[in-house]
């Protein structure tokens, strides 16, 4: 068989195979199309056949005997086509081919018939990845050590300092993504550099690295994240990394970078934003069948403004995503505005807004509003323009969707007419505020009952006292908590974690302190009357979680 039979054999175009690339793989394509078509200017310069062997790489042999992978390197020479009946020899040279060598290689074989073809110096690389494939370096999976397991921080501390300066930004990201985790820390230490991954919302220790594996980490993100770590100043960056969902899929997981200078060096935090599609359901918040109606009614409605409201990492985003899954349908048109684009859906237009350079929501809200969408989500309201062209926007037939910076729902109403002042526009346009906590859940095949203590059942009992009637309900006479119990398979006793919300329905009740005087110091009787009617706090609904065996009171403790 031929060069010639072999090219013979493909059968789509050449231009068919560009179709479906990214932006930059069509950047490379051109340079490498760029490549080949001044290889083949040369080889017609030169007198030779020229080979463009793209298109056939695949069905080439592999020649053995002829030459070895040392010998292919030194001389730019490769084996294509090995005699068969016809006693053809091929090979492959490149520009840079030395003449003696190719004189030899005839001189070796006077009984043959030898072609030689030019290809392109990148061609010349992708055959010999068959002839001398990489070899793969497998890496210790990353363990994340209980307290005062200083065997295994010691352990993956030894294995990052192996892993390559290429591979340690991928290693890390990777690791993280597979234990869950939603953030990586990087910490500079005046000895070493402290690694700690936050899995269901807690830092935990991995590794402990020296300096010069840190500045490693700190270039991969300087280059990838666009960031100058010689910055006197905090800098947010962002960067993309292909990787493997446990169902086989490859995916693209978008990151955000903070950095921050410190005495020994730059504090950086990555933040992964790990979507798992299957949970942007509303059915995954745990609301009971009355607050799933309510919410349900209010986000169908037309208009209107829809409030989420917590501190970072308590779950805002995923909400706001769950009610904007369940409103994707081709009869609404959607639109989102954040900073970044956390998680890619199917038939929703998702802006960018990049503050660093310039952009701001407000200006974006307000050219996105002429595109007359339905549904508008802001990413975050963080400024006095952007709050008044919410507001103006979701009282002319948007539902605008949000978060807020705020401990809780009442508090939200208190800082929203600090910032914008008493409005009674707000007051009509605002429909729901959700106050919500991400709780660590307890592992079932991992804890235990136990009786509280007296001073504990009467703080239990206190709060059940003020728990709305609707509230399911709690015998006072017979409360069980429980706590985790580790085990070898799981030394926390956690396994993921769950929402507490706190959903307020702006009743009329509600919006007379919206339009009153004391709207701004009111917010505790604003949640007194949204208990009366119905409301259960976070506080409440971390009790209730405890004595449901979800989660520890000492979780709720910590993050209410």
């Amino acid at each position: 068989m031929t060069i010639d039979n072999i090219v013979g054999f493909i059968a789509c175009a050449y231009s068919g195979t560009i179709r479906g690339m990214t932006r930059d793989s069509k950047a490379n394509e051109r340079m490498r199309q760029q490549e080949e078509l001044n290889t083949e200017r040369r080889s017609q310069l030169l007198g030779l056949q020229y080979l463009d062997v793209r298109q056939i790489l695949k069905n080439l042999p592999m020649v053995e005997g002829y030459m070895t992978v040392a010998e292919m390197y030194k001389s730019l020479m490769v084996p294509l086509l090995a005699p068969a009946t016809d006693q053809n020899l091929t090979f492959g040279i490149t520009i840079n081919t030395p003449q003696p060598t190719v004189r030899k290689m005839r001189e070796a074989h006077r009984d043959l018939n030898i072609d030689f073809y030019l290809i392109s110096d990148a061609s010349f690389k992708d055959i010999m990845l068959r002839y001398d494939p990489p070899k793969e370096v497998h890496y210790d999976d990353v363990k994340i050590a209980s307290e005062g397991d200083s065997a295994t921080i010691a352990a993956v501390s030894h294995t990052l300092e192996t892993v390559t300066s290429d591979d340690l930004l991928n290693y890390l990201v990777m690791q993280a993504y597979a234990l869950n985790a939603s953030d990586i820390h990087v910490e500079p230490q005046r000895l070493d550099v402290r690694i700690r991954f936050r899995v269901d919302g807690a830092l935990h220790p991995v590794a402990n690295i020296t300096h010069d594996k840190y500045r490693v980490v700190l270039a991969s993100l300087a280059s990838r994240a666009n960031i100058s770590f010689a910055a006197s100043d905090a800098q947010t960056g962002h960067l993309t990394q292909e990787v493997t969902r446990p169902d086989g899929k490859r995916d693209i997981l978008n990151m955000r970078i903070e950095t921050v200078p410190t005495v020994h060096g730059q504090d950086a935090v990555i933040r992964l934003f790990n979507f798992d599609e299957s949970l942007l359901n509303l059915d995954q918040l745990g609301l009971t069948q009355a607050e799933r109606k309510e919410f349900s009614d209010i986000i169908s409605h037309p208009h209107g403004m829809v409030m989420v409201v917590g501190p970072t990492g308590s779950g805002k985003s995923t909400t706001l995503y769950s009610i904007i899954n369940s409103l994707n349908e081709t009869s609404r048109k959607i639109l989102t505005l954040e900073d970044p684009v956390e998680y890619s859906i199917p038939g929703i237009s998702q802006i960018p807004v990049t503050t660093q350079d310039g952009d701001s929501f407000a200006d974006k809200l307000r050219a996105v509003l002429r595109l007359d969408p339905d549904v508008v989500m802001i990413g975050e309201i963080r400024d006095v323009d952007t709050a008044k062209t919410a507001v103006q926007a979701s009282i002319t037939g948007h539902l605008v969707l949000t978060t807020f910076h705020a401990n809780s729902a009442a508090t939200a109403l208190s800082r929203m007419i600090d910032m914008i002042g008493i409005n009674p526009i707000f007051s009509t346009a605002i429909r729901l505020i959700i106050g919500q906590r991400l709780v660590r859940r307890l592992d079932d095949n991992a804890k235990e009952a136990y009786e509280p203590d007296e001073p504990t059942k009467k703080w239990l009992r206190s709060v059940i006292e003020t728990m709305p009637a609707s509230a399911p309900p709690i015998d006072v006479n017979n409360l069980t908590l429980y706590r985790p119990v580790p085990t070898p398979e799981n030394p926390f006793g956690y396994k993921g974690r769950i929402v507490l919300m706190e959903q307020m329905i702006i009743t009329e009740e509600i919006q007379k302190f919206l339009r009153g005087e004391s709207a701004t110091e009111g917010s505790e009787i604003i949640e007194k009357t949204a208990i009366g009617q119905g409301m259960m706090t976070l506080l409440q609904q971390g009790v209730a979680r405890a004595l449901n065996g979800e989660t520890t009171i000492e979780e709720v403790n910590r993050v209410i």
